[in-house]
């Protein structure tokens, strides 16, 4: 089946239904998503949107932060339904598309009819790609289960420009439960209203690290624990507010309390075991500053898209901000020239003859495993050549599986994820390879970073 819309959106996020709403008056929009409309990223971030609302913050204190905590390498311009299977670009018209080829294409979306299994074609003049982050490449990490990645890989596989994939932002304090997925975060303005980061032993360590001891910024502290559990061989260390009011405690943080008492731990009692979890991935597909990708028709938004403002790590709560602000700017764009682009005809049906259904699940929960496993021990928080090295070449095994799979196989939700993951999970190792520095979130032994 075929359906043409003016505006085509992928993602039910802040920056997909902010984009939404805004061009809705100037056309048909469809919006697709993989899972509930209400289940994205945007429904689990604490830490608000982040603004300039009264003295004494500037502006450009807000530009100072964000530029710090991007470590310079914000582009400072900036700085002021179903499930997609496939963009549809001139390659799917038999047409040659390589990296090199000038003025891509995109004419709209493959999308499956998850409860039928069905695919459709969905012609679109425009399309807006808002399908979040990509978490789940980590054995633990805060994202929903629907963070695979999707819209990067499906850029990647058009041959768009994806950058800056080495920046993957972990969030030091996750509640530590393996069966929970997402990881419970515990707020960093926990720390910041006096809990201490300790040991098993009930030892501060942070002192070791750096002179901010437990309010260091995210990527010192996740760093440091890091390096607790691989010196102690611990699956976690613990967060203590034992000594802090216990009223107060309660009061200003009644999630939290409410959550550790139900896996049986009384934060004004027993200390908070917590691990570090993949949070939120800096770069992907590169977009200029009215939210266009390298791929004409196409847009992006939100944390799928690298728009240069966070740079080498994201300042917390400007995501929001920036993805409000990006589709606003998208909206502006794609309604101006919405008039004046055509629908491409003849655009043939998803190919889905000769697949079999494949019944055995356990191909692909097992090579999630392997993948998470791969990317957590070699690709984390603290990475050298040897262990990127180690992680491409166990990819490449996993990669080759998941590829004749997919070419024998009926397609199924969980198959197209694990798709995705493992060229995201590329995309992070070869940028991570190329990067001959420590930078920002990117943390290599072999290229310390020098300090002055």
């Amino acid at each position: 089946m075929q359906k043409k819309v003016d505006f085509l959106v992928i993602g039910t996020g802040i920056a997909g239904l902010s984009y939404a709403i805004k061009v809705a008056g100037h056309g048909k929009v469809c919006i697709v998503t993989k899972t509930k409309a209400e289940e994205t990223a945007t429904r689990y971030a604490q830490g608000g949107i982040a603004a300039v609302m009264y003295t004494p913050d500037t502006y450009e204190k807000h530009i100072k932060d964000t530029l710090v905590a991007g470590d310079e390498l914000n582009d400072e311009k900036i700085v002021r339904i179903t499930f997609t299977l496939d963009i549809i670009t001139r390659h799917h018209f038999g047409e040659g598309v390589y990296k090199r080829t000038k003025d891509i294409e995109c004419y709209g979306a493959y999308v499956m009819d998850i409860p039928t299994n069905q695919i459709h074609t969905i012609l679109a003049k425009t399309t807006m790609l808002s399908s979040g982050g990509a978490g789940n490449v980590y054995a633990t990490t805060t994202n929903p289960e629907l963070a695979t990645g999707d819209g990067i890989a499906m850029v990647y596989r058009a041959k768009g420009i994806i950058e800056k994939m080495e920046f993957i932002q972990f969030h030091p304090t996750a509640l530590y439960d393996p069966k929970e997925k997402p990881s419970f975060l515990i707020t960093e303005a926990l720390r910041g209203y006096g809990a201490i980061l300790k040991n098993l032993k009930g030892e501060e360590f942070m002192h070791k690290y750096d002179s901010r001891l437990s309010l260091a910024p995210r990527d010192i502290v996740a760093r440091a624990i890091d390096n607790e559990l691989k010196l102690s061989g611990n699956d976690y260390v613990c967060l203590d507010c034992r000594h802090l009011n216990r009223n107060s405690l309660i009061t200003g943080f009644p999630t939290i309390y409410a959550k550790c008492l139900s896996a049986g731990i009384d934060i004004t009692r027993d200390m908070i075991p917590v691990v570090p979890a993949a949070h939120y991935t800096c770069g992907g597909i590169k977009v200029d500053e009215f939210a266009r990708t390298s791929i004409n028709r196409l847009y992006a938004s939100g944390e799928c898209a690298s728009t240069g403002l966070h740079g080498a790590n994201r300042l917390a709560s400007n995501s929001l901000l920036e993805s409000v602000v990006f589709s606003h700017r998208a909206s502006i764009d794609a309604i101006d020239r919405i008039n004046s682009i055509t629908f491409r005809e003849n655009t043939p049906n998803w190919d889905a003859e000769g697949l079999e259904l494949n019944e055995e699940m356990i191909l692909i929960t097992q090579s999630l495993k392997d993948l998470q496993a791969i990317m957590s021990s070699y690709v984390g928080i603290v990475r050298s050549n040897l262990r990127l090295k180690r992680a491409l070449d166990r990819l490449d095994i996993l990669h080759r599986e998941t590829e004749e799979l997919y070419d024998e196989s009926i397609l199924t939700v969980k198959l197209c994820e694990l798709r995705n993951m493992i060229n995201v999970a590329y995309l992070i190792i070869k940028m991570a390879m190329q990067r001959k520095e420590s930078r920002g979130l990117h943390y290599s032994l072999d290229y310390p970073r020098v300090k002055g």
